[in-house]
């Protein structure tokens, strides 16, 4: 009955045993704690740290015999653990997230075990500390052993299960990155995986995930352009794609100070009916401008944010330069598939409707490569280069002197003078006038010279471009 005073006593000579030579030793050591741990019950948890360590070392026992006597032990410790209230997980934690990482195969599985039977305990909620412990989760889903990678795979799909039903209290923000980092994982399951994370993280915390879009997107695009062996893969890139598009909205385009004032309207009926991913992702991201840029924006406030305030929604920035540098890198590099290439295209169009002040910052340094992009060997490349070019040459925001960083000034048609280089001298007048239109008759800011320019000297140098792709890009 008093075996609870002296269990430090008890256990701590015993576990010494188990790293003896004598394989007969280390069983009876084994079978000793079993006793003690039977009869104290409850009283061992104080001590369960110990165990563990000592338990996970004897999982990976080269005897048989002393393996099956943990096996013993451990199944009487998960049953304890369950049935009491009294289990320290705060200071379990730190232990299990040093052994997630073993590679040894029974390690993995007992750790592994372990996660599945606290996870099904209602009273621990292992939800809070997935940040510490998701990246060796993933470490282990790539293990050789087709068991231990179902093992894992359940319980990740716990966890998801867990995170859809309270999407207030998960730390979405703390784990985006080490999704990021699996995305992009040689083997097809840890990436199939991660991708599915990113899916749900991106649909349920909406905005939250924004500050990470440059590296989601460095993982995301070059999935687009998977062939038919990859094809689960590629349709869950292209749906996380597609979400975060949506998360771009005007108000990003606002200075900080605007920002922060700004209120957005809070229609409850509205957000809740739209704060469901299937209305977010049917919504209107691809139609023309003119038709649905007010539903698109109420679309894209809302999407898809069941919990935070507004005022948490609104402090999220958008890091645009990071977005324009990963376009900018996937444009030049020439080895990544045709849907890339139109996906990067997408985004860039997007960006330019949503955010064309800041989007003008970075004209200068995209020209060049949307030049070089109309000498690709796919039409629907150089339609949607054309697009974007045409977006850019025909944009109020573009219709200043100045494009740099300092030019914060409101930029509104009729106000600004177009400034066109004198040897097109005969155009101003038209262009001036044109300023003066409804916005829906689009009006050619500088651009639009320097590209039909630039796209004559193109012409000439490579007789080729002009010969099979002339009457297609004039047309």
């Amino acid at each position: 009955q008093d075996s609870g005073l002296y269990l430090k006593e008890l256990i701590e000579p015993v576990l010494t045993c188990f790293n003896d030579a004598d394989s007969r030793l280390r069983y009876y050591a084994c079978e000793a704690l079993y006793n003690i741990v039977k009869v104290a019950r409850g009283s061992v948890l104080p001590h369960f740290n110990v165990l563990f360590d000592g338990l996970s070392k004897l999982a990976a026992d080269p005897d048989p015999n002393v393996k099956s006597g943990s096996e013993l032990l451990d199944r009487l410790l998960k049953d304890i653990v369950t049935e009491s209230n009294q289990f320290d997980l705060v200071g379990f934690i730190p232990l299990l997230r040093e052994r997630i990482y073993s590679n040894n195969q029974y390690a993995r599985q007992f750790i592994i075990s372990w996660i599945l039977v606290l996870e099904s305990v209602p009273d621990i909620n292992l939800l809070d500390y997935l940040p510490e412990i998701l990246d060796g989760l993933f470490q282990i889903l790539g293990d050789n052993s087709k068991e231990i990678r179902k093992m894992c795979e359940v319980a990740l799909g716990e966890f998801l299960k867990e995170i859809k039903k309270n999407p207030s209290s998960v730390k979405f923000a703390e784990m985006a990155n080490i999704l990021v980092i699996h995305c992009q994982a040689a083997d097809d399951l840890i990436q199939l995986t991660a991708m599915c994370w990113m899916r749900e993280f991106i649909q349920l915390a909406g905005r939250v995930m924004l500050p990470y879009s440059s590296g989601i997107l460095t993982a995301v695009l070059p999935c687009l352009s998977y062939d038919d062996r990859k094809k689960n893969i590629k349709e869950v890139a292209n749906v996380c794609n597609q979400s975060l598009m949506k998360l771009v909205i005007p108000e990003d385009d606002e200075m900080d100070e605007a920002k922060q004032s700004m209120t957005l309207p809070a229609e409850p009926a509205s957000e809740e009916s739209l704060s469901k991913p299937e209305a977010a992702s049917s919504g209107p991201a691809q139609a023309a401008r003119s038709q649905c840029n007010l539903l698109d924006r109420e679309l894209e406030i809302y999407l898809p944010l069941p919990f935070p305030c507004s005022s948490e929604r609104i402090q999220v920035t958008l890091n645009l330069d990071g977005i324009v540098q990963v376009l900018d890198c996937h444009l030049h590099d020439t080895s990544i598939g045709m849907m890339t290439r139109i996906a990067v295209l997408k985004w860039l169009y997007h960006l330019y409707i949503k955010t064309p002040r800041k989007m003008f910052r970075h004209t200068d340094s995209l020209f060049p490569i949307l030049l070089r992009t109309l000498s690709d060997e796919s039409d629907e490349v150089v339609l949607k280069d054309l697009e974007v070019l045409a977006e850019i040459a025909s944009s109020p925001a573009g219709q200043t002197e100045d494009h740099g960083p300092s030019d914060d000034s409101d930029v509104r048609p009729g106000t600004v003078e177009l400034h066109v280089p004198a040897r097109a001298g005969q155009l101003s007048s038209s262009g001036t006038k044109g300023l003066e239109c409804s916005p829906s008759t689009p009006t050619m800011n500088s651009y639009f010279y320097k590209f039909m320019i630039n796209l004559l000297k193109r012409f000439s140098s490579e007789r080729k471009l002009l010969e099979n792709r002339g009457a297609f890009i004039i047309r």
